[in-house]
């Protein structure tokens, strides 16, 4: 009589091959996706020389970043950006001064009040505000602040422009990092007795505030290159002006519309100059966004977030 057979264990291979089609149509996209990105840096890159090489003389002037251009003759090069500098930064600090709270509080409606009525049509308005050309923000505030209230072309008027085309931006960076803490943290929250607004405030908001504040740093960016509020709601000033609220106020982007029709050598290296200075300007902010985001981990918001979820119960 036969015995009880012993069957075998079978080794199976561990990996199945890699079919030659398949590692060829591998080759074939990642060659496609670095020639495309080779083939979108290569504009980016010839721009950034073209304006280094242009403006670096201008820039590394004497006076080019503490002087303005008051008294400084068209065909002579002399004097600075610092009144042009000085507007760009005031006519945007201004609109971030009122941007940033009401993008702020109209993110924290759409992420965490999504369901109510007010929150769709909030949504609606801000895509289509996210879609404004800024000549259209231009030409609303110049009927609406100066046409029809009377007030004066100024660097102000200037600054309520660049809210309507920063308030998007705003919006929709701080939703999404608000939508990116986990609702476990939310119910959580909620167990314990806290309220709605509470946990918003103390344990939602600290954990996405890196994220927060990169996507301010960028909206700030994107509206201080902005040609159109600049052409229709103020006028150029070759000296510096302190006052937001009155008179003539120059900017980066006004000095290079203004110094476009000076047939000078002189115009030449200032329009250069005030280019390069505004990209300085703008990657400085970028770089602000990039620390901030690395210093602001989620690692730390979360830790302080648990101790004042502590603190409230």
């Amino acid at each position: 009589m036969s015995g009880p057979r012993l069957s075998v264990p079978v080794k199976a291979s561990a990996v199945a091959p890699i079919s030659i089609g398949r590692r060829l149509k591998n080759r074939v996209a990642a060659t496609f996706f670095v020639a495309s990105f080779v083939i979108a840096l290569v504009p980016l890159v010839w721009l950034l020389w073209i304006v280094v090489q242009r403006g670096w003389f201008a820039i590394t002037q004497p006076g080019w970043w503490s002087h303005s251009l008051r008294g400084v003759l068209p065909e002579q090069f002399a004097g600075g950006v610092y009144h042009a500098l000085f507007g760009t930064v005031a006519q945007a600090a201004v609109a971030a001064i009122i941007a940033v709270p009401l993008g702020f509080m109209t993110a924290v409606l759409l992420a965490e009040y999504q369901t109510s009525r007010l929150a769709r049509y909030t949504t609606f308005m801000v895509d289509v505000l996210a879609g404004l050309p800024s000549i259209v923000a231009a030409l609303f505030i110049f009927s609406l602040w100066i046409a029809t209230m009377g007030f004066q072309q100024s660097g102000f008027a200037v600054s309520l422009a660049l809210v309507l085309l920063m308030l998007p931006v705003v919006v929709r960076s701080n939703e999404e990092m608000l939508r990116l803490v986990p609702n476990d943290l939310r119910e959580a929250s909620y167990a314990l007795g806290i309220p709605k607004w509470k946990t918003t405030m103390r344990i939602v908001v600290p954990i996405a505030l890196p994220g927060i504040i990169t996507g301010v740093l960028l909206a700030i960016a994107r509206v201080m290159g902005e040609t159109a509020p600049v052409l229709v709601l103020v006028g150029y000033s070759r000296s510096v002006n302190f006052d937001i609220f009155n008179g003539n106020m120059a900017s980066l982007p006004l000095l290079i519309y203004s110094e476009l029709n000076n047939p000078e050598h002189a115009g030449f290296l200032r329009v250069w100059g005030a280019a390069l200075t505004l990209i300085i300007v703008v990657a400085l902010i970028y770089l602000m966004a990039a620390v901030a985001s690395r210093l602001m981990t989620n690692p730390v918001a979360l830790t302080k977030a648990k101790r004042a979820g502590r603190a409230t119960t």
